[in-house]
């Protein structure tokens, strides 16, 4: 039997002559085999700069050919990318964090009509209608029933 070496380690082994015949006899091992056959390449985090292995479609469907190890990570580059006028909550360089507004002056989160409390259904509602009027004596929490009410039913605060 004819020895070979092994494509991917540099090993040699013995190959019979009917997988030669074949066009086998190439890997030394199936470990060797399953890392000559895969596809894709190693990229390098676009933060913290680690080697990462990247399959051909994940390739393919970035959007920004950025890549990330972790979650972390991209939530570091999507924060340093999507801020100010790239940020989606801009609105012509108004401040739109009502909700912290709320929040540091230290009003309850309670609606205002209903008195549901739980802050995950709870928005913030302008009281005179104009976005830009960001005081605190204009803005009120409400839920989203009850702000879905106030909007489209003409139901008074």
């Amino acid at each position: 039997m004819p020895y070979r070496n092994c494509k991917i380690c540099g090993k040699k082994f013995l190959a019979k002559p009917s997988w030669l015949k074949n066009g086998w006899g190439i890997y030394c091992s199936s470990e060797c085999q399953y890392l000559g056959q895969r596809k894709g390449k190693f990229v390098k985090c676009a933060i913290c700069g680690k080697e990462i292995w990247r399959k051909p479609l994940q390739l393919k469907r970035s959007k920004s050919n950025q890549y990330f190890c972790s979650k972390s990570c991209q939530t570091l580059w999507r924060n340093r990318i999507f801020k100010g006028i790239n940020h989606p909550n801009w609105k012509n360089g108004e401040n739109v964090e009502y909700r912290k507004i709320l929040i540091d002056s230290n009003i309850k989160p309670i609606c205002k009509l209903c008195g549901y409390s739980d802050i995950r259904a709870l928005e913030v509602h302008h009281l005179d209608k104009i976005r830009s009027h960001n005081t605190v004596d204009n803005l009120v929490w409400l839920c989203r029933n009850c702000h879905h009410l106030v909007h489209c039913h003409n139901v008074k605060v």
